[in-house]
């Protein structure tokens, strides 16, 4: 045995040589070290039965049979070497839980002093630690450095090079190691000043031998430093303490700062605070434990070496986490809510961030209310990435909404954008070329849905189909239709394709894959399409769609991000519209009028009726006087009352102030005033000029 604080021996804190074997006790691989202990190569020990390494091949069999009863073993041993010679090294055997073909862990220590000798006869002394050169600390020093060159700071995440950095520190330098951060590094945010009342959690946690121990804090578990601690770190100076022996007097009474500081096994502790550009990040404490020597002067000067790499990482890894959920919140604050229960349709979108901030910011989907209880959705992708890219497609859907507004047919809206787009190009002096920043090349979908008539109207620019999941059928597919080209192409026009759908069934939108994916079928990816068939089978669509899609492309590479807008459609129940259609005779105008207040008496709206009884009849008179017939009346009761008016001209009327001389043109002033909002339309043949009216909360509540 070569004493309680682990399989470390003389060598005390000297990197070891490290071997993994199965079952049998074949070698399946070893460490570097390996090479300069016993010689040739990593290959010329793989595939090899450890116990012929041994001169005595009973003092394995003796190793084995005390490790599987107490699971850990050690001895001195003379091993042979495969390159020749033998060398003496204290062995240590632990055996590994089950579930892999590993099953034991050897370490080998050549003893302090002990002579290697070649097959030549030569006798060599042997430093220790598995390096054969002079002055072990100086070539530890070296490997450690080395290896935390390679491995901390390569990654952007900052509990990766916390966990990387204790990997690296234990058991080679310390028997147990933690790293502990302030909050605001995990959140990305600047951290402020440093104190007691400082929160900290625990991200990172290594023993050199076992679990972690249960009197000190946990990984994950957040904690606040102690006044004298605090004051240490924020000074930015590595401590170590040789002997704890008086800390645990004084903490005798003091059951937090044990909690914080002193696992029962150790003998001497190590604290390094990780501090970039003058501001505290955390810190990392170490303990060794047993008879390993205690930390000195040394070991503060290699720890400080490597702790400024982790610092360095950690705060790179910061800078970057704030980077990205500053793109992220942009984004997601220029996209509407992530679900609504309209008239027309129950909606959910999702917004998955691509895996890198540098990839996210381009995707974008919106639900927009039209006038007649209808609805668009809208979805679409912007080239490039980022801030720029946020940007540019909150441009993008705030020319969708305005255009939008108008409430032009879905082909005609990306004509009017299309144009936009390329305006916008030509203002930044780049027409046709896409720079940070810009539309050209975005891709947009634009889909408009009636739930009268089940109508659904679909155009897209340069943008994959939705799919449709028919409630009646369960049949999932994607919907045939010819997209344009992207925005800012010009030259071509936007075919629409027209479905008629009835209620339950389901528009999955998305703005493409977010990265490789398995070729499909032809009807779009298969976690989207899972994704629509259970919304169709439940009426509604899920209320957190974003938890599916990860779980689905859990293991892919996101190299952009990704917008879901999921659609279940619903119709107007009949007995809540009624429509008339008159001809162009001013005698018809009372008729019509009497049968609105009648169909208003009947849903119980009659403190309407007077408003109702006098946009009727303006908006109907002006139909037949200056448009002539057939003139369409339609009511629906929804949240608000609504009154539409259809005729066949296309000129739009427009609002005005009148003139104390003029005759007329206080008709329409009229009924702006009596309507909450009122507004026009074009329709295929003709135009439709309607109302809303507010009808209290108590009516609208029914939907």
């Amino acid at each position: 045995m070569t004493g309680s604080g682990g399989p470390w021996g003389a060598a005390d804190w000297e990197q070891p040589a490290l071997l993994l074997l199965d079952g049998e006790g074949t070698v399946l691989t070893a460490t570097s070290p390996v090479v300069d202990l016993l010689g040739g190569g990593i290959e010329a020990v793989r595939g090899v039965g450890v116990a012929s390494l041994f001169e005595d091949r009973s003092v394995w069999a003796g190793l084995v049979e005390e490790a599987r009863e107490e699971r850990r073993s050690s001895r001195r041993a003379a091993l042979r070497r495969p390159a020749g010679g033998r060398i003496t090294a204290d062995v240590s055997v632990s055996v590994l839980l089950a579930g892999g073909s590993a099953r034991f862990l050897v370490w080998l220590v050549p003893v302090a002093g002990a002579e290697l000798r070649d097959r030549f006869g030569m006798r060599v002394a042997a430093a220790g630690g598995g390096v054969l050169v002079s002055g072990p600390r100086a070539q530890q020093r070296l490997e450690l450095l080395r290896a935390a060159a390679g491995r901390i700071g390569g990654s952007l995440d900052v509990v990766g090079n916390a966990e990387e950095l204790v990997g690296l520190l234990v058991p080679v330098f310390a028997d147990l190691g933690a790293v502990d951060l302030t909050e605001a590094v995990l959140d990305g945010e600047e951290a402020g000043w440093f104190g007691p009342e400082t929160p900290m959690r625990r991200v990172a946690v290594a023993a050199g031998w076992g679990p972690w121990p249960e009197e000190v804090h946990q990984r994950g578990e957040t904690f606040f430093p102690g006044d004298v601690e605090a004051e240490h770190v924020r000074r930015g100076v590595t401590g170590f303490m040789p002997d704890m022996r008086e800390l645990r007097a004084a903490s005798a009474q003091d059951p937090e700062r044990a909690r914080l500081s002193l696992p029962d096994a150790a003998t001497s502790m190590l604290v390094l605070p990780l501090l970039a550009r003058g501001v505290v990040l955390g810190a990392v404490p170490l303990w060794r434990t047993g008879d390993r020597t205690p930390f000195d002067a040394a070991d503060v000067q290699l720890a400080e070496e490597i702790g400024s790499r982790l610092a360095l990482g950690l705060d790179n890894a910061r800078r970057y986490t704030r980077e990205r959920r500053t793109v992220e919140a942009l984004q997601r604050s220029l996209l509407p809510r992530l679900s609504a229960r309209l008239t027309a349709a129950r909606t959910a979108g999702a917004y998955v961030p691509a895996g890198t901030a540098a990839d996210t910011g381009g995707s974008w989907y919106d639900v927009i209310q039209l006038s007649g209880t209808r609805v668009a959705f809208v979805v679409g992708r912007v080239p490039g990435a980022g801030v720029n890219a946020a940007g540019a497609m909150g441009r993008l859907r705030s020319a969708v909404q305005t255009l939008a507004d108008l409430d032009p047919a879905p082909d005609e809206l990306l004509s009017h954008l299309d144009d936009l787009v390329r305006r916008f190009a030509e203002d930044e002096g780049g027409e046709g070329v896409a720079g940070a920043g810009s539309l050209t090349g975005a891709t947009c979908l634009y889909a408009t849905y009636c739930p009268i008539t089940g109508q659904c109207l679909i155009a897209g620019a340069g943008h994959p189909p939705p799919l449709l999941a028919e409630a009646r059928s369960g049949e999932v597919s994607a919907v045939d239709f010819r997209p344009g080209p992207p925005l800012g192409g010009g030259g071509e026009p936007f075919e629409p394709v027209e479905l008629r759908l009835t209620p339950g069934d389901v528009l999955a939108f998305h703005s493409g894959e977010p990265g490789p994916a398995p070729a499909d079928d032809g009807r779009g990816p298969s976690w989207l399409r899972e994704l629509a068939l259970a919304a169709a089978e439940a009426g509604e669509p899920p209320s957190d769609p974003t938890r599916h899609i990860l779980a689905r492309l859990r293991g892919r590479q996101r190299a952009e991000d990704l917008a879901v807008l999921l659609a279940t459609v619903r119709a107007v129940p009949s007995e809540d519209t009624a429509f008339w259609e008159l001809p162009a005779d001013p005698g018809r105008v009372a008729r019509v009028r009497a049968l609105a207040c009648e169909k208003l008496a009947a849903w119980g709206l009659e403190e309407h009726v007077f408003a109702t009884e006098l946009i009727v009849s303006e908006l109907v008179t002006n139909a037949i006087r200056y448009a002539g017939g057939p003139v369409g009346l339609r009511l629906i009761r929804d949240r608000r009352l609504i009154c539409e008016v259809s005729d066949p001209s296309q000129t739009q009327p427009h609002l005005r102030r009148a003139r104390l001389s003029d005759e007329g043109g206080r008709g329409l002033f009229l009924v702006a005033q009596l309507a909450h909002r009122w507004g026009s339309r074009y329709t295929s043949t003709g135009k439709t000029i309607w109302t809303e009216q507010d009808i209290g909360e108590e009516a609208g509540e029914r939907r």
